[in-house]
């Protein structure tokens, strides 16, 4: 039996072979720094498929009839799912304090509240957003609330459904909120899970930001801490179609360490609630 902990890293040209590969699937952009970390990340799949070396596997998904699905699991366990709930939270409170009340003032007869998380990886993300559209449910009676929520790794839309959070992921989380909405799991009272109502404004699906179309008419979109793995190309492409996707006055959440300088003019900065915010130019906002 292979000992697939023993398998040396990849070389510099299997690298660059899988890295090109990567990067024209998925848009992800790996340095030469990543050896380490990929060669690490793909023994999980020649393990899972019982194959000794990463040739023979780059060999096994050049000669597959349909690669989607091995394409999908090897993007799977390149992706990096880092995440937890109330995750830069002054960007919850410009959305609870600003956002929602002008959507509330101004949307008339257009009574859906439409939210994309773009990368939502396990779920954290949409479900804080759910919970914040509950906390604000006044604001918004009669309304239908669509919380859509994408990712191109299909094991952490998986994790995301199931809703079981602990340690790390939930410590930011208000005492209150937590008691309202997660339920500690009988058989481990570690282990918290997101109640049913928080569960059902969220929709959880596949999508290649570079392959698959976007949800239309958002009224915001949260893509916090994904640009910063594509290369600039990618980036143009990511922020244009975020553009089109936008209702005229809605709203881009990316991360505190991105910017959209040098890589759109259609956007303008705001800084509401002492958080960074993106809004369409020319669409009125008052800051």
């Amino acid at each position: 039996m292979i000992d697939f902990e023993s398998i040396k890293r990849l070389t510099p040209e299997e690298f660059d072979r899988f890295a090109k590969l990567i990067y024209r699937e998925s848009g992800i952009f790996l340095k030469e720094t990543k050896l380490t970390l990929l060669s690490n990340r793909l023994r999980k799949r020649l393990k899972a498929l019982s194959i000794d070396t990463f040739t023979e596997y780059y060999d096994y998904i050049d000669g597959l009839a349909d690669k989607s699905k091995e394409i999908e699991a090897l993007i799977d366990v390149v992706s990096t799912n880092e995440t937890y709930f109330f995750r830069n939270e002054r960007q919850f409170d410009a959305l609870t304090m600003h956002c929602f009340p002008e959507f509330a003032r101004i949307k008339g007869g257009d009574r859906t509240l439409r939210i994309w998380s773009a990368g939502c990886s396990t779920g954290e993300e949409p479900y804080t957003i759910g919970i914040c559209v509950l906390e604000c449910l006044h604001l918004f009676p009669g309304w239908k609330i669509e919380i859509i929520a994408t990712d191109i790794a299909p094991s952490v839309l998986e994790f995301a459904r199931e809703g079981h959070y602990s340690g790390r992921r939930i410590e930011k989380v208000p005492p209150e909120l937590l008691k309202k909405y997660f339920t500690p799991d009988r058989e481990n009272p570690e282990v918290r899970i997101i109640h049913e109502s928080v569960k059902k404004l969220v929709t959880f699906s596949y999508l290649n930001l570079f392959k698959t179309p976007y949800p239309q008419r958002c009224d915001v979109i949260f893509c916090r801490n994904v640009m910063i793995y594509f290369d600039r190309e990618h980036q143009k492409t990511l922020v244009e179609g975020f553009h089109s996707a936008l209702q005229p006055y809605g709203y881009l959440f990316i991360g505190h360490s991105e910017t959209l300088h040098s890589i759109s003019d259609k956007f303008e900065y705001r800084k509401i609630e002492d958080s960074p915010v993106y809004v369409k130019k020319g669409s009125g906002h008052a800051v």
